[in-house]
């Protein structure tokens, strides 16, 4: 099939090589010039594909480039995986859909199919993605398919992960589910568009309440002067009804932070309260107080102290800074007067700063994400803090 997918990053590009795998013809779509520029020259913008694959994936000439949608006009299929973040008042940003979809509506394929695979609120789909798509008064079938992307995972990837599909129409539904059975082990087809949005919102509510369950635990495991780590591993001997989440220093990147606004957002309008989702999020947002504080019990007043954060990435062994909790723990320390620099393997640059060597002139490191096990590298008189539970 001629399959033009909207968006080329941690989502869209994984999606576009899948593909390309099964045997389909995809155009890749994105804005940003510099990282098409870099894609047709077959370096890798992610970790979780490599330069090889990029590469692979060129010289079948079934892969290819575009800054423009002029492709979305010979396409059959036409995939959105655009960024759906929050604005400055932590409500939706639609902003990257609504522009990407008015540029599908204009270039639109007679009969094409059109997914979404980017995070919206419930009721999205059928109605703000179809309005804009109806303007074209072109025929058109439309899907529902949420992204399940969770980079790094070593594990669970594109192909083994179960695709949940819902269509505008039942033949909607088909089609879109027979594109990703193509290349997806497993499809499972819901009754509704608003049943598969909402089960994606569900998805990621979920692990912010028990990520920040767990991250207030921890701290009363700190009290007892007990592992936390060790708990969970014992509570986690238990074969049903436990589910082991491990604490750090406050929920990041692409989905956890931002896909329960969504759902927050949408409950408003209803009148229906989302206490544990308030509650996380105010549990999350406290964290950077929580750990400068246990620096100042450790090393004294933070004013003019040198202090190393390790780990700024969002999660270990991605260089991804979407949402990371060390921006605010960070901005804490600063705020209380320490002079802080951070460490990170994968991130050589953020926020207008460099990554600093690991060395012996600091009075603390805090442990946030790193990449790998850096106690090692550590200097011996080092005084550590690990937010990540162990004692």
């Amino acid at each position: 099939m001629k399959v033009s997918i909207v968006g080329q990053g941690y989502v869209g590009l994984p999606l576009a090589i899948a593909a390309v795998q099964a045997g389909h013809d995809v155009v890749g779509i994105d804005l940003d010039t510099q990282l098409t520029e870099k894609l047709r020259s077959g370096k890798s913008p992610i970790g979780d594909l490599s330069d090889s694959q990029i590469v692979g994936a060129l010289e079948t000439e079934r892969y290819s480039l575009q800054n423009d949608f002029n492709s979305v006009k010979f396409s059959e299929v036409v995939v959105i995986c655009v960024p759906t973040p929050l604005d400055s008042d932590g409500n939706p940003n639609l902003s990257y859909l609504i522009s990407a979809t008015n540029s599908i509506a204009s270039n639109l394929n007679p009969n094409s199919l059109i997914i979404n695979e980017s995070t919206v609120s419930p009721g999205t789909t059928r109605g703000i993605i179809k309005d804009l798509l109806d303007a074209s008064a072109t025929e058109y079938k439309l899907a529902y398919s949420p992204e399940r992307i969770d980079p790094a995972n070593a594990k669970w990837n594109i192909v083994n992960t179960a695709k949940l599909v819902a269509g505008f129409t039942p033949a909607a539904a088909e089609l879109a589910a027979n594109f990703y059975r193509t290349f997806v082990e497993t499809v499972e087809i819901r009754s509704s568009l608003e049943v598969v949005e909402t089960a994606k919102l569900l998805e990621n509510s979920f692990r912010l309440v028990n990520i920040s369950f767990i991250n207030e635990f921890a701290q009363f495991c700190e009290a007892l002067k007990i592992d936390v780590n060790e708990v969970i591993g014992a509570a986690a001997t238990k074969p049903y009804g436990f589910m082991p989440f491990y604490p750090s220093a406050g929920v990041g990147g692409h989905c956890i932070p931002i896909d329960p606004s969504y759902l927050v957002a949408k409950a408003r309008e209803f009148g229906v309260p989302t206490r544990f989702i308030d509650l996380a999020n105010e549990i999350n947002d406290s964290l950077a107080s929580y750990f400068t504080g246990m620096a100042e019990v450790i090393i004294g007043n933070l004013r003019n102290k040198k202090i190393l954060v390790i780990g700024v990435a969002y999660k270990p062994k991605v260089a991804d800074v979407r949402e990371t909790p060390a921006t605010g723990l960070i901005k804490e320390l600063r705020g209380r007067g320490a002079v802080v620099s951070w460490h990170d393997d994968l991130v050589k640059k953020w926020n207008e700063e460099e990554s600093t060597p690991i060395g012996v002139n600091y009075d603390l490191i805090i442990l946030v994400n790193p990449h790998s096990d850096v106690k090692s590298a550590l200097p011996g008189s080092a005084k550590i803090l690990d937010t990540r539970g162990t004692r």
